[in-house]
């Protein structure tokens, strides 16, 4: 049968064997085509998936933390992405997309045949493939398939996108695609890139960003303008040419846009500002409620920070760290490096050291490259080569010297950290060793304001602010006075500032305390015990109000008793407190004797923005939050006043030019910890320096040289424009001995004088007794007794 077809055919003429030809072919096409139909229709359409999730659209978004005036400060979450409506989506945003990825998007059905027949063309001209997806068959793919590329993939591609034309308008599917797009940097979606990449919201935008983030869809990995700027450019320069030809700029928009520099946000600075343990303590609490969740419902936090305030606290906790680690020298460089002397290998090396050495801040690392006394050339990650004299090279002096030790001294190949003055002005600087935490809260109902747990959360992750147990030192003493006041002490109470020595009943040397200074005032008012911080008056006190009626006391300010010895040094604060935990109990004596509760999170809403919990506070003058007497408060806040104005903390007071400062400093033995606790303005601050492996901070080093700085530079910018808080005077306090005292003690029970014996008068030295009250005293009571007992087992000394 064949063979007599093709005799046939051979007769005939070639016009005829030519249709007969393309005939043939067209019915094996068509039958390729019913082919290819049947297989789609009857083997692919059923395994297709549906649609219809797509017109309830639900992106995963990561969870996102801002502060109260809505200045993102965290993101978690595998993918980071931000939902833009497309009618928030700028036009020049979507026209850019348009441009380079399909310009006939308005025109066709989810498949340009066109737009095939052309890529097909383009094909046979170039080695490389060049694709016809269109911007719905993206969308398809990105929703529904995997990137492998089979004509199977393909033809369930081109399915359904004609399935999702049928079901969106053009407008949903283009709202679909920039949203879900991956953009390079775990960012999906435009609006997320223009953050990440420029800061930016996508209105913010300019012709050049906005075509650079168009042109990322095609190599979000390799080309954006983090890992290759090169690339990344020469792509954005092909949309901005599509842009132009298609009629959405002009020819001098296209020659600015072209040459204009890109800025990209450097990694560690896509927030608003530095708060990541903020951040990551509300990360705990929200994974504590929502588990895995946490991370992909697009849950916002909103916490009680103010940009403002925290802005104040980072800078202020840099600046004091910075301050004493340059009062205690230069270490030496972080680390060596052997350079190589091939150029390319030199640069190799270099790159992948730093990489090892990340930025802190302000503070770039940079390798040495040649070293002398009087220049220093240094490279930078970035390939810049920097060279560093003069005032730059100061604080690095002794590691130039011919005689440096060879742990310190630079030498090529050192790994050093520099910082840029405001003139442009290179010098030497180091990572500090030691650790700091500084924690603001809003005095009437708890309210963080701001909080920095360290020094740098991406060198140690460890917050100071809630996990740092420390001892307090003299902070800790005026929770030992306000217990005193509830015992007949008054502020004009005469206390005796002398020698006291504790003896041992088990062989060891008796304690004798001292004062910082190592000089004693004899008799003293306990207000100037206080202003002055003298540790003899505060154990005399102790001594007379017993230690346990002290631990019992202390609980309500939200301390914990068992951290808390049960003895005479307790008013030195040999216990154990976390920065929160004091700013949280000083708020009593700031707000007139109420304890608030310290809380970090406002309100916290899901992706669409329905509200799933807000805090309710509890707030000074809410009395079930009462926990001193009115009376109590206003005379331990008039005494903390005094500190300030006149003791201890007397820099803040001539540098803020305020008078309702009030605080404590503290330092504990052998300086391992510097404190100041205190407020102004209804803001309660804390502050703390110390090493994380304690160690002493210097024999010149006090609170008020390590953490009183960095509170008067928070406070500096936290209370500008506020108006002074002046306490009303409580009923039932008098004036008496020229300082207040609680009423009911003016007629008895006040305690005037501790620690100093009375003169005797001419009778009791004659006779032994008084001429009025002859009689003897009369014998220590039984509780009198055991209460001398107890002390005798808490201290081992003998009566």
């Amino acid at each position: 049968m064949i063979s007599n077809y093709l005799t046939r055919w051979s007769t005939l003429s070639v016009g005829r064997r030519i249709l007969h030809g393309v005939l043939a072919l067209g019915a094996v096409f068509g039958i390729a085509i019913a082919a290819l139909l049947a297989y789609a229709l009857i083997g692919l359409a059923p395994t297709l998936p549906s649609v219809d999730a797509l017109a309830d659209y639900r992106p995963k978004e990561p969870l996102r933390v801002y502060t109260a005036d809505n200045v993102l400060i965290g993101e978690f979450g595998d993918e980071r992405r931000e939902f833009v409506a497309i009618a928030d989506i700028p036009k020049s945003m979507q026209q850019a997309v348009i441009a380079i990825e399909d310009d006939r998007f308005y025109e066709h059905g989810g498949v340009d045949l066109v737009g095939i027949v052309r890529a097909g063309i383009a094909n046979l001209r170039s080695a490389r493939s060049q694709g016809a997806s269109t911007i719905t068959m993206q969308v398809a793919r990105t929703f529904f398939l995997t990137r492998k590329k089979t004509y199977t993939r393909k033809l369930q591609e081109i399915m359904l996108a004609y399935r999702i034309e049928q079901k969106l308008t053009k407008d949903q599917i283009l709202e679909l695609y920039m949203n879900q797009i991956y953009l390079g940097n775990r960012s999906y979606g435009f609006g997320t890139a223009a953050r990440v990449y420029f800061g930016k919201t996508l209105d913010q935008l300019t012709v050049a960003e906005t075509a650079m983030l168009a042109g990322l869809p095609q190599a979000p990995g390799a080309a954006n303008p983090v890992v290759n700027p090169k690339r990344a450019k020469q792509r954005q320069r092909q949309v901005l040419k599509r842009m132009r030809d298609l009629g959405y700029i002009t020819e001098a928009q296209h020659a600015k846009a072209s040459e204009e520099p890109i800025k990209v946000v450097p990694s560690g600075k896509r927030f608003g500002t530095y708060a990541e343990h903020a951040a990551e303590l509300v990360r705990q609490l929200m994974f504590a409620q929502y588990k895995e969740e946490t991370y992909t419902r697009g849950i916002s936090v909103y916490t009680t920070l103010t940009k403002a305030d925290q802005d104040a606290a980072y800078e202020a906790v840099r600046r004091g760290v910075l301050d004493y680690d340059r009062r205690h020298g230069y270490r030496g460089p972080e680390a060596f490096v052997d350079l190589p002397g091939d150029a390319e290998e030199r640069q190799q090396v270099i790159d992948e050291t730093l990489l090892q050495h990340p930025d802190s801040d302000d503070l770039r690392s940079a390798v040495v490259l040649s070293a002398t006394p009087k220049q220093v050339r240094a490279a930078m990650l970035s390939g810049e080569e920097i060279t560093i004299t003069g005032e730059g090279l100061r604080f690095a002096a002794s590691a130039l010297a011919a005689k440096a030790r060879d742990k310190i001294r630079l030498r090529p190949g050192s790994i050093i950290r520099i910082v840029q003055d405001s003139k442009e002005k290179w010098s030497i600087t180091q990572l500090p060793e030691v650790a700091a935490a500084f924690v603001a809260l809003d005095a009437q109902d708890g309210a963080f304001r701001a909080m920095v747990g360290g020094f740098d959360f991406g060198i140690n992750q460890f917050d100071h602010v809630t996990q740092a147990w420390r001892q307090p030192g003299s902070t800790f003493k005026p929770f030992i006075y306000s217990a005193a006041l509830e015992k007949g002490l008054s502020p004009s109470t005469m206390i005796n500032d002398a020698p006291l020595a504790i003896e041992s009943n088990n062989g060891s040397p008796a304690w004798e305390p001292q004062n910082d200074d190592g000089s004693f005032d004899g008799p003293v008012t306990m207000r100037t015990g206080l202003t002055r911080s003298k540790n003899l008056v505060s154990i005399r006190i102790l001594q007379t109000i017993t230690p346990q009626y002290a631990l019992d006391y202390i609980t309500r300010f939200g301390f914990d008793a068992e951290r808390h010895p049960g003895n005479l040094t307790m008013t030195l604060g040999t216990g154990a407190v976390t920065p929160l935990q004091m700013a949280g109990a000083y708020t009593a004596f700031a707000n007139g004797g109420y304890l608030t509760s310290p809380y970090l999170i406002s309100k916290v809403v899901d992706a669409r923005g329905n509200l799933l919990s807000e805090a309710v506070p509890v707030r000074a003058g809410d009395q079930a939050a009462r926990v001193l007497d009115p009376r109590n408060a206003f005379v331990v806040d008039s005494m903390l006043r005094d500190v300030v104005r006149s003791g201890t903390a007397y820099s803040a007071s001539q540098k803020l030019r305020r008078n309702d400062l009030a605080g404590k400093t503290g330092t504990t033995n052998d300086a391992l910890d510097g404190w100041f606790a205190g407020y102004g303005g209804n803001i309660v601050a804390v502050a703390w320096m110390g090493f994380d492996n304690p160690r002493s901070l210097g024999n010149r080093e006090f609170g008020s040289t390590l953490a009183l700085p960095i509170w008067i530079n928070y406070m500096r910018t936290a209370l500008r424009g506020k108006p002074e808080v002046q306490m009303p005077v409580p009923a039932g306090l008098v004036q008496a001995n020229g300082d207040w005292m609680y009423q009911e003690y003016l007629k008895a029970n006040a305690v005037e004088s501790v620690g100093i014996e009375r003169p005797k008068g001419f009778w009791e030295r004659l006779f032994g007794g008084s001429p009025i009250f002859g009689n003897p005293p009369p014998p220590p009571s039984r509780e009198d007794e055991e209460e001398k007992k107890r002390m005798q087992e808490i201290y081992g000394y003998g009566g």
